[in-house]
């Protein structure tokens, strides 16, 4: 077993300045060259997607990576080595996988969590399982110091929030649209707004995503938040270059990271 560093995601929101969580899919493209990428650009976070058959939180650009992740054969079991490799390389960079329930929860929740440990997996985003189902896998990743990171969105009312919050850990992800990944960007006053209401409810880092693509976008984001999230803009990226995507990939993310930076002075 690959030994677990719990402070890995701490350590990630506790810098002068906010965290860029960045997100590519699995098995698409030349992964391991792409991840490298990312931690090279200065991504202080990974999300990791487990590609699935039908990623119904996500839009157009994470559709078609999960197919052509899934049409070259990636299976868990790749993804999990992909997790440990990246480990291997980059002990000190905090690892997320996010996916959907089925490839999770298949063989166990206890299976999965001591692969994610295995693996060095940091914590788990799993959209599709609610807050009132977190039985279902968190206790079994909570049982492995796996942290269990939830989603919040615009129609989280402070009625709801409580159960969200609940055995949550990692960080919040505020996810700043009503809809699916890549195709629209929350006005910034909604952000502003939301952040505040969240983080006035829990002492968790605050990660806002969906939409994110500009370096004035994640600089606008990161001036009220605690990390800004970064996904299709990538994954569009690695559509466009093929193998050949990890120089454009760590461009991108240098220029969203110094935007970040210079959002705090």
């Amino acid at each position: 077993m690959i030994p677990l560093d719990q402070g890995r995601l701490s350590a990630a929101f506790s810098k002068a300045q906010p965290a860029l969580v960045t997100f590519i899919t699995a098995g698409d493209g030349d992964t391991a060259a792409n991840l490298d990428a990312l931690v090279a650009g200065g991504a202080d976070v990974i999300e990791l997607g487990m590609p699935f058959t039908d990623p119904m939180a996500d839009g157009p650009a994470i559709q078609a990576a999960n197919i052509r992740s899934l049409t070259a054969g990636t299976k868990t079991a790749d993804v999990l080595r992909i997790a440990a490799e990246f480990r291997a390389r980059h002990p000190s960079v905090p690892l997320v996988l996010m996916g959907y329930a089925n490839p999770m929860t298949i063989r166990g929740p206890e299976w999965f969590a001591g692969a994610c440990a295995d693996a060095g997996v940091d914590g788990v985003i799993c959209v599709d399982i609610p807050a009132e189902e977190d039985d279902s896998l968190g206790d079994a990743l909570r049982a492995r110091a796996i942290a269990v990171i939830r989603l919040a969105t615009p129609t989280t009312d402070a009625a709801r929030l409580p159960a969200i919050l609940s055995n949550a850990s990692g960080f919040l992800y505020y996810v700043s649209v009503a809809g699916i990944t890549g195709l629209q960007q929350a006005a910034q006053a909604s952000i502003d707004e939301a952040v505040t209401r969240l983080k006035a409810g829990t002492d968790l880092p605050v990660a806002v995503g969906f939409g994110v693509r500009t370096p004035d976008q994640a600089a606008n984001i990161a001036r009220v938040a605690d990390g800004v999230v970064v996904g299709s803009a990538i994954v569009e990226l690695i559509a466009r270059h093929g193998d050949a995507a990890a120089e454009p990939v760590r461009e991108y993310i240098s220029s969203l990271k110094a935007a970040i930076v210079a959002s705090r002075g």
